[in-house]
């Protein structure tokens, strides 16, 4: 994965716009709030192959903290503090966000075709 470059990234994101497009979205603090801090609370949302079109996609932010954003047309799906993205050998467009320690944060994730599992 490469650090996020917002007009290379949006290029990317561009090109799934107005189509029918499966959607991974994870976000997690996982297990790592708890083995440090035993009153952490953890929490952490997942989603896997949803079918959507969005219209408009949009990143946003400076630095080492970005905002991915998809406009459909009842609402929005987006994911913040991504960080690094890459393009790999299927198509599939996926965005990350890692923590100074180099854990998966959050994760979002554009595809023609379902995610394998």
């Amino acid at each position: 994965m490469e650090p996020i470059q917002i007009e290379k990234l949006q290029n990317e994101i561009d090109q799934f716009a107005n189509k029918n497009i499966y959607v991974h979205l994870e976000t997690t603090n996982g297990a790592y709030a708890s083995h440090f801090d035993n009153n952490a609370y953890n929490v952490g949302a997942f989603i896997r192959n949803a079918k959507v079109s969005f219209d408009h996609g949009k990143v946003v932010g400076a630095g080492t903290k970005y905002r991915v954003g998809l406009k459909l047309d009842i609402g929005w799906i987006y994911a913040e503090g991504v960080n690094q993205y890459e393009k790999n050998e299927n198509g599939q467009l996926l965005m990350a966000g890692h923590d100074r320690e180099g854990r998966l944060m959050v994760a979002l994730q554009l595809s023609e075709s379902p995610f394998q599992y």
